[in-house]
């Protein structure tokens, strides 16, 4: 089964392994991966989700092979 590419709060909220009211606070300070709203309903692409995952790890990764 494919997952799909738009995603609600709570579908995005376990993507990035967030609490759905983390993920509101985010959007709602602008720090949160990129969303819009579809009429009453917050959306945000996977890909997009994604993307703000890998800016985070790497302004926060250490360690690692050298």
């Amino acid at each position: 089964m494919t997952q799909p590419d738009l995603l609600g709060i709570p579908e995005a909220s376990n993507l990035l392994g967030l609490p759905e009211a983390t993920l509101r606070w985010y959007r709602a300070s602008g720090t949160g991966p990129k969303s819009f709203k579809v009429g009453r309903r917050v959306r945000y692409w996977r890909s997009d989700c994604l993307d703000w995952l890998a800016m985070q790890e790497a302004k926060s990764a250490v360690g690692g092979v050298k």
